[in-house]
């Protein structure tokens, strides 16, 4: 078997044209090595390591990126492809009144701007209002009809009856909502089965949010109901995400079993340790409350800092202590697309080490959302592939400089 497989490998070296990428340096998903080279073939990688390795290759076009460093393509954990910063429309002035239609079109603006950016797979979480039209754009991602990254998606995401927006309406006035309502365990799943009927890729679910406009966040649904929202996706083999920030929403949602909580504004070391003792990860989208802060009117860098940004790095502080995995996600859409590399600044700046920032962005992410071959510039992987000028570990900030990007096996920046 072991003479079978060197010679299927030989076949396809000789049958497929084979680019050498000749980087500085390359971070493979989990270490970085000076040196490196990578030959890709097809629409996977065929070779990582030092020059000499490559001799074996019959190399047909070769690739010169001196003075970059080689990564794996970026997973953005955390996006909403059909939102557009709230600063240009609020996100209640997205909901009401852009079309699903015009809402389309601006998102094969931001698919492109993520690639571009280097961010080759995306978890899209929650259209909305927009319905189902996230699973457009994904399928004319794959049809090759627009640039973007792989997305997975959520649809519409599922909300407690009566605790989302859009808000401040009287009781004559139905307005459509940002997410599908649910109450009661029979309903919430029958919600959960309607949504991945549709073709989701993953659900998710408010566990906390806001009664009114302006009240603070409370727990939504009753654990009853979570657990069984996670029982009924995962007996369908379906990963189940939960928006929480409060202590009792990010507590049901880890009893119950999600892969991941959204935002943990508010999160405790306990609670932390818990997520990390259950293996749920945290998604701090920490870019998100940085950017609606100077929405607001904070002047970054000359006021002082907002107690949101205070309570923020205290309990990302916490989570790097519980050693709960971290996982990259700006929930990007609330700032510009293409701006992913944002929440790695931040990331750094709150406490974490460039390291693992690259680590969560890349085969991190791809082991918790079940990205077998991604994530890692590894032989037999898929060759998703980016470059940027200099050496993030030495300073993250050049992350927003992505000069080379290969998605699939095809470039489509260099």
């Amino acid at each position: 078997m072991k003479y079978i497989a060197l010679l299927l490998t030989l076949l396809a070296q000789l049958s497929f044209a084979q680019t050498l990428l000749q980087p500085d340096r390359v971070f493979d998903g989990n270490t970085m090595h000076e040196n490196w080279v990578v030959v890709v073939t097809d629409n996977h990688i065929s070779y990582a390591g030092p020059q000499s390795g490559a001799s074996n290759f019959k190399v047909t076009k070769t690739i010169d990126l001196k003075g970059t460093t080689l990564l794996p393509g970026i997973i953005e954990g955390h996006s909403h492809i059909l939102l557009h910063p709230y600063n240009e429309t609020s996100w209640n002035d997205q909901v009401l009144k852009e079309s699903p239609a015009e809402r389309a079109i601006r998102a094969t603006n931001h698919a492109k701007k993520s690639l571009m950016a280097g961010v080759t797979t995306m978890r899209d979480l929650g259209s909305e209002g927009a319905g189902y039209t996230d699973l457009y754009v994904k399928k004319s991602i794959e049809s090759g009809i627009i640039p973007g990254p792989r997305l997975l998606v959520a649809g519409p995401a599922v909300v407690a009856t009566g605790a989302y927006g859009p808000k401040g309406f009287h009781d004559g006035v139905t307005v459509p909502l940002g997410a599908e309502t649910a109450s009661g365990v029979p309903d919430c799943i029958e919600t959960v089965r309607r949504q991945m009927g549709h073709g989701i890729d993953v659900v998710k679910i408010y566990a906390d949010y806001r009664w009114s406009s302006g009240a603070p966040s409370q727990a939504t649904f009753l654990q009853s109901e979570i657990d069984a929202m996670v029982a009924t996706a995962h007996s369908a083999g379906i990963p189940i995400v939960a928006h929480a920030s409060t202590p009792e929403g990010i507590l049901r949602a880890t009893n119950a079993g999600v892969r991941t909580i959204e935002h943990g504004d508010d999160g405790t070391l306990e609670i932390f340790k818990l997520m990390k003792s259950k293996e749920v990860g945290l998604c701090p989208t920490l870019a998100a409350g940085d950017a609606i802060s100077q929405y607001l009117g904070w002047r970054k860098g000359i006021d002082p800092e907002p107690d949101r940004i205070a309570r923020k790095k205290a309990s990302f502080k916490a989570a790097l202590e519980s050693g709960v995995q971290i996982v990259f996600g700006g929930d990007v859409g609330v700032f510009p697309h293409g701006d992913n590399y944002r929440e790695m600044v931040l990331m750094v700046a709150y406490g974490m080490r460039p390291l693992g920032v690259l680590i969560s962005a890349t085969s991190g992410n791809a082991k918790i959302f079940d990205l077998d071959n991604l994530g890692q510039i590894k032989s037999n992987f898929l060759a998703d592939i980016i470059a940027v000028q200099g050496n993030p570990l030495q300073d993250i900030s050049t992350m927003q400089d992505v000069t080379f990007v290969m998605k699939d096996g095809v470039i489509y920046k260099n």
